[in-house]
């Protein structure tokens, strides 16, 4: 049995957590999964783990996450530009930025989520923010949230990619969940994400117009911070389902997803930044075939339309 201070590989935490190796490699490189090198070997604590879990179980690891943007908005200059976002296609568009021979600002990365993005863009904390925030009246991705969340403010909206969004449940779906009818079932228990991911608002908006109150849902004030960690929740049996992306459903052993829902992943910019050399090299990155090809035939991601201008406000 592993004590605190039993040392771990990389392989060992995920076995512990019921994940794909590299998907202890991103958890580390967000900040959320403490660690040490034993020169260049990656090597883990007992105590380390179940932080972690401890963290995603309380909501605590969004201390690490706010903390990861002030140092982001700290150590920028002039030359920086944040991009604000979640999704793994980010560190992708942030390392060929950086590859380029004389980038005129340094690409910054910041892990927050939709709905803060949008209000850090608002406030000037950040140059990009990514959205995938569904309004219910409308049945339409991001544009309505830009418009309210940024009075005044022309901006611009960029497709990166449509994901699909559904249920995670446990192997075999033995609850039998099928649809957003479910969420009307008392025998359910929710494992949630924190308020302002494009998941809660998705989830929050679904239950207005049905109509349930969110006091009435099992589980609903369990918070994770991401697709992952609900994933992960699931799969550790503390919770009969979770809503997020497929991507991670894949990443946890244990898990199966119920599609629900197609979303529009998008990056939203101000208009009057759109003629900067970084933001022109953005759209030259996007629209090309060596990125696009990072995507195309990868489980997730529907690259269609990647880089189009889909509206302006």
């Amino acid at each position: 049995m592993a004590t605190n201070d039993t040392t771990l590989t990389a392989q060992d935490v995920a076995g512990l957590l019921r994940i794909a190796k590299n998907t202890v490699y991103e958890l580390v490189k967000r900040g959320e999964l403490n660690h040490y090198k034993v020169g260049r070997k990656m090597r883990f604590t007992k105590a380390d783990v179940d932080r972690y879990i401890s963290d995603s179980r309380r909501g605590a690891g969004q201390e690490s996450k706010t903390e990861k943007f002030i140092q982001a908005t700290q150590v920028a200059t002039e030359s920086s530009f944040i991009v604000c976002g979640q999704d793994a296609i980010l560190d992708v568009l942030t390392g060929h930025l950086s590859r380029r021979s004389k980038p005129d600002r340094t690409a910054l990365r910041s892990y927050i989520g939709s709905y803060k993005g949008l209000m850090a863009l608002y406030h000037g904390e950040v140059q990009a923010a990514t959205s995938h925030l569904w309004d219910g009246d409308s049945g339409v991705y991001n544009v309505p949230f830009v418009r309210r969340l940024l009075p005044g403010i022309p901006a611009v909206i960029i497709h990166l990619t449509s994901r699909i969004q559904g249920y995670y449940v446990a192997t075999g779906n033995p609850k039998g969940l099928k649809d957003w009818e479910d969420l009307r079932r008392t025998d359910l228990t929710l494992v949630n994400r924190e308020k302002g991911a494009g998941s809660r608002v998705l989830l929050d908006e679904h239950l207005r117009l049905m109509n349930i109150k969110s006091r009435d849902v099992v589980g609903y004030g369990h918070e994770e911070l991401s697709h992952l960690s609900v994933a992960g929740a699931v799969g550790r049996n503390e919770a009969d389902f979770g809503i997020g992306d497929s991507k991670a459903a894949r990443q946890v052993d244990g898990v199966d997803f119920i599609p629900l829902q197609v979303e529009q992943y998008d990056l939203v910019l101000k208009k009057e930044d759109m003629e900067l050399p970084i933001v022109l090299a953005i759209m030259e990155i996007l629209k090309s075939n060596d990125f696009r090809a990072q995507f195309q035939f990868m489980h997730g991601y529907d690259i269609k339309g990647m880089g189009d201008v889909i509206a302006e406000t």
